[in-house]
Formats: structure tokens, C-alpha cells, sequence
């Protein structure tokens, strides 16, 4: 941790943070043209770009700058770049994708410019980098008659999110936020990005999380509840985890106290003022706002609080005054469990009963699921995982390793269509295979937090490791078979010999939550009448035995 991100962490701890307001909307009131837009470096350029608000960091920066003092003199703790649309998904739609970095650089400049000026010894002032959900989403087709096409992948947005980083950190960031999160799988493919140029730069810097409730359904566009949010997303061990646009503070605030009660970390907020108008204006005053997320304060849910769509330096200040004095949330202590999430959380406490996994999407256990997978029949291979969830499955497990199928395809496309049924994906997802290329294109599709299946050391520690590092940066859980270099454990004593092996290695030297380890130490045929498998039952038990007890937070799974 750095000295800006050791600073920022005491005041966090000492009083509520404030965060700018619309950007957006201050913009508009300057009323720019066409021209205003494209300055005298764009003047030929061969589309229209009105409404490219963030190219005004290149074309009229001293607007930007402006726009960042307003804020600051409101009170501002907190300065967002003028970034929300500067990566290549995004800047396509005017063919400025070449200057997504440029962008970037200049925003966080003339954020860091600006704070630098007005911080104080008693007030710093910080630089969030804002990385915005883009114009394509992960989890939701854009087209309605094939709902498992995707215009994106998540390897390609994650290296436009990593190129925006980059440039983000170059012009003096001192926080990433990735906000306005309406798919939570984009926000994933956001934090593998920003962690991946912090570990090639040698320096992390505090992540913020923000996502939007979308309507009264409390959901994300993406169809995600509040705590499904969370526990998606928390692996990235953020500065703080909030909500903001869409709603304003009076609709939000029953989802603020959610993330609150269910959130270790910090908590954000930065709704809008209130709902647009006919005419897309936002009426809500300064003062009715600054009442709104006063009680808020009051009530203990906020650590960081600004304004979004409508608001403005005279919503900040209004906000400030309204919290001032008032003390920060104080961050609950959450007992650790296995903290699973579809669109709804599954959360496996020391109170669960048995878990239920639904293992019939697996085409090596099932001829019917492998001949509906083969001949291309979807429709009702979706059914299969529907009526186990209908039927009480917890967890859906999905596998397609067959010879005659290219598993990694079927793993895809049959993900992304579960995506897109309610029924389905309210469950977290057990991605199942022998082959680690298809579990991480599974990873890849799988907007909750899943379980993969299965890591073992049959290939040795270091692959072990390298696959457990990943199942931890996409945040996954993750099943371990009790099989290491020799085999598989076929006595008490070798399994409980790799299962410590393996727990020791996961949470001692790879910081692995022992809450996410899923231990498999292998149930054997029985009653075979086979002497050597005589004590294969009693094995299992004893050893599942030894494991809660020897193994803190480890769970285990069997069947």
C-alpha cells in the first residue's frame, strides 16, 4: 500500500468521504456544438462526434479542468476522471478506438492537476479513474433471436479495460473505479484487467466498485440482487463496493442498506437526483437530495458519498454540509462462509444443510444430456437444468467433456444461454471439467461467483498453483480432489495426506479464502464384494471427519 492509499484509508476510517457529482450534466450546461466537440484538431474528422464527452479532455480541456475546480470548491474529496466512455468498445462508435489511451491520460491529468491545486495538509484530494461498463455487455445478447451470441468476448474487453488502465495510472490515478456496473460480468473482466497492469507495473492501486440497480425489481440489467452483486465481485478485495445512477437517493437507499449489511469493505454511493422528467431533466433540489443521503449517514450505511446523473457542485456542497460531523460507517464483522452467487446469493454457513448439486447438465453422466448437446438441441437441454433447479438443486453443475463434442464451444454457448434463463441462473454454477481450457472459457461466461471443478496436484504443485491463482481471479470457488502426482487417494491416510498437502499450499502461501476450498477426497464404489474396497466408505467418512476438524472453514463434497 502506498503512502496516497495509506492516507486515504485513515481518513476513510476517520469520516465520510465525498465523491463529485454528473460530469455529464455540467457539460450540457455549457451547451457545445459540433464544433465546441471537435476543436481545431478534429475539425476534419470524418464522423460527427457532439456527444463524445470524453474527447473534450483533449479538445477543451481547460472546460474539464474547470468543471473538476467547481466540484473541489463544493467540498470534493474525491475527483472521477472524465473517462467513463475512453475505451475501444466504446470510442468505436465515433471510429476513435486509436485514441482510447490518449484519453485516459489526459483525464487523469486533468483530474490530478485540479486536486493538486486544492489539496490541503488538512484535505487531499484524490483521483478516481473511472472505468466505465462500455457499450457491450458479457452476460445478454444483442441479438434477440440468438440469445447465446456475444458481440464481445471477455478476453477482449478485459485488454481494452487493461489499455485503459494503463492510461489512467500514467496520468496520475490514485484509484481505479469501476462503475455503473449494469452486467457484472464486464465488471469482472474490468478487475482481471486492472490487477494484471498492477501486477505488471508493480503497484496496486485501491479499487472502488460501484453497480446499478436498474428499476424496483432491485436487479442489475444483467438480472443480479444486491448481495449476488457482492459476492461476485468481493474476491477483488475493493476499497469500497457501492451503487449508483439510475435511481435516485430515495429508491436507492433500501439497496445502500443491503450492500451495507452484507459488505466488509467500504461502502459508495452516488445516486442520481432523483428520476428524469418528461424532458430527461432531473428535478430534485440540492437540498432535497443532501436530506435524503443525510439520513443515510444518520442511519450508518455510507462511507464515501456523492451524486450521478443530474447532480451538480451545488448538490455536492448541499451533500457535504448534510454529512459533515456526521460519523463514517463502521465496517460489520462477516463470519466467513462460502459466499456463492447466480442472480441470487448462496451462501453456505456453519447453519446450511446439505448443498444440492444438480449433475445432470454433464454429458459424461447423462445420455440423454449428451444426446440433446450433440445433436445441437438446446431448448431442451436447457430443460434439464431448469427442472434440477425447480426440483431443488442448489448448484448447477455443467460438463462437456465428450470426444465427438469441442467441449470448450459447447461450454460456451450452452453458458451463455443459461445466462439468459431466470429460472436457471438464479443458481451459482458448478463449471466441470477435466480440461483447464474449458473450465476458463467457462469462467469466462459465468457472471456470479461459481465453483469450478476440479484442481488437484495430478500434475504437480506448480500447475496446481497456476490454476488455483486463476480460480481466484476470476472468483471462483474452487473443488480439490484429494489426487496428487501418485494418483488418487484410495486410503484414510492419503487423503487426508493431500488434502492438507493442498490446504496448506491454497491458504498459506496462495492467500486462498479456506472458505472457497471444496474438498473431494474421492467416494470409491462400495459393496462391491471386493476386499480391497472394503473400507472405502468408512475412509470417506473418516476422513471428511478429519478435515472439519484439522482444516478451518474447508467444506467438502461427495457423491
Amino acid at each position: 500500500m502506498n503512502n496516497r492509499s495509506e492516507t486515504l484509508h485513515e481518513l476513510l476510517a476517520q469520516r465520510i468521504l465525498i465523491l463529485d457529482g454528473a460530469m455529464g450534466t455540467m457539460i450540457q450546461r455549457h451547451k457545445l456544438d459540433e464544433d465546441d466537440y471537435r476543436g481545431e484538431r478534429f475539425a476534419d474528422w470524418h464522423t460527427d462526434v457532439k456527444g463524445n464527452n470524453d474527447l473534450l479532455v483533449l479538445t477543451q480541456p481547460d472546460l474539464i479542468r474547470g468543471i473538476h475546480e467547481q466540484y473541489l470548491d463544493a467540498g470534493a474529496d474525491i475527483l472521477e476522471t472524465n473517462s467513463f466512455n475512453a475505451t475501444r468498445a466504446s470510442m468505436a462508435d465515433y471510429d476513435m478506438q486509436d485514441l482510447a489511451h490518449e484519453i485516459n491520460v489526459a483525464a487523469a491529468r486533468l483530474a490530478r492537476e485540479a486536486a493538486d491545486k486544492h489539496a490541503t495538509p488538512d484535505k487531499p484530494r484524490f483521483v478516481a479513474g473511472v472505468l466505465g461498463p462500455t457499450s457491450k455487455t458479457l452476460s445478454i445478447s444483442p441479438d434477440v433471436n440468438d440469445p447465446g451470441f456475444r458481440n464481445i468476448s471477455f478476453a477482449e474487453l478485459a485488454e481494452m479495460y487493461r489499455e485503459a488502465t494503463r492510461g489512467l495510472i500514467e496520468g496520475g490515478a490514485d484509484i481505479i473505479l469501476i462503475e455503473t456496473i449494469f452486467d457484472t460480468l464486464n465488471a469482472k473482466a474490468a478487475i482481471l484487467a486492472a490487477q494484471d497492469v498492477f501486477s505488471e507495473q508493480g503497484a496496486e492501486l485501491p479499487i472502488m466498485i460501484s453497480g446499478t440497480i436498474t428499476d424496483a425489481s432491485g436487479r442489475t440489467l444483467s438480472g443480479q440482487v444486491t448481495e449476488a452483486f457482492y459476492n461476485s465481485l468481493r474476491h477483488a478485495r475493493p476499497l469500497s463496493m457501492g451503487l449508483n445512477c439510475a435511481l435516485g437517493p430515495d429508491l436507492l437507499r433500501q439497496y445502500v442498506e443491503e450492500l451495507s449489511r452484507v459488505s466488509e469493505c467500504f461502502i459508495s454511493a452516488h445516486p442520481n437526483a432523483g428520476l428524469p422528467n418528461e424532458f430527461g431533466e432531473y428535478d430534485m433540489t440540492p437540498e432535497q437530495m443532501a436530506a435524503e443521503v443525510g439520513e443515510w449517514a444518520e442511519s450508518g450505511f455510507v462511507n464515501i458519498i456523492g451524486g450521478c446523473c443530474g447532480s451538480s457542485p451545488e448538490h455536492i456542497a448541499a451533500i457535504a454540509g448534510a454529512v459533515a460531523g456526521k460519523a463514517p460507517r463502521q465496517r460489520p464483522v462477516i463470519t466467513p462462509a462460502c459466499r456463492l452467487s447466480g442472480l441470487e446469493p448462496l451462501n453456505i454457513t456453519e447453519d446450511s444443510l446439505f448443498v444440492n448439486v444438480g449433475e445432470r447438465a454433464n454429458v459424461t453422466g447423462s445420455a440423454k444430456f449428451k444426446r440433446l448437446i450433440l445433436n445441437e438441441e438446446y431448448e431442451e437441454a436447457l430443460d434439464v437444468c431448469r427442472t434440477q433447479v425447480e426440483e431443488g438443486a442448489q448448484v448447477v453443475d455443467v460438463n462437456m467433456d465428450e470426444g465427438m463434442l469441442d467441449g470448450k464451444a459447447a461450454m460456451v454457448r450452452f453458458l451463455n444461454l443459461c445466462a439468459t434463463e431466470p429460472d436457471i441462473a438464479k443458481a451459482p454454477m458448478m463449471i466441470d471439467s477435466s480440461k483447464w481450457e474449458i473450465i476458463e472459457a467457462g469462467l469466462q461466461c459465468v457472471q456470479g461467483k461459481p465453483i469450478v471443478n476440479s484442481i488437484s496436484m495430478k500434475e504437480g504443485e506448480d500447475k496446481f498453483r497456476e490454476q488455483a491463482r486463476l480460480c481466484r481471479r476470476y472468483g471462483a470457488a474452487a473443488i480439490v480432489m484429494a489426487f496428487d502426482e501418485v494418483g488418487q487417494a484410495d486410503t484414510y491416510e492419503r487423503k487426508i495426506e493431500i488434502c492438507e498437502r493442498a490446504y496448506r499450499i491454497l491458504v498459506d502461501e496462495l492467500d486462498f479464502p479456506p472458505e472457497d476450498i471444496i474438498f473431494d477426497p474421492n467416494i470409491f464404489a462400495v459393496a462391491t464384494g471386493i476386499e480391497e474396497h472394503n473400507n472405502y466408505a468408512v475412509d470417506f467418512i473418516e476422513a471428511t471427519r478429519w478435515i472439519k476438524q484439522n482444516l478451518p472453514r474447508a467444506l467438502v463434497s461427495g457423491g
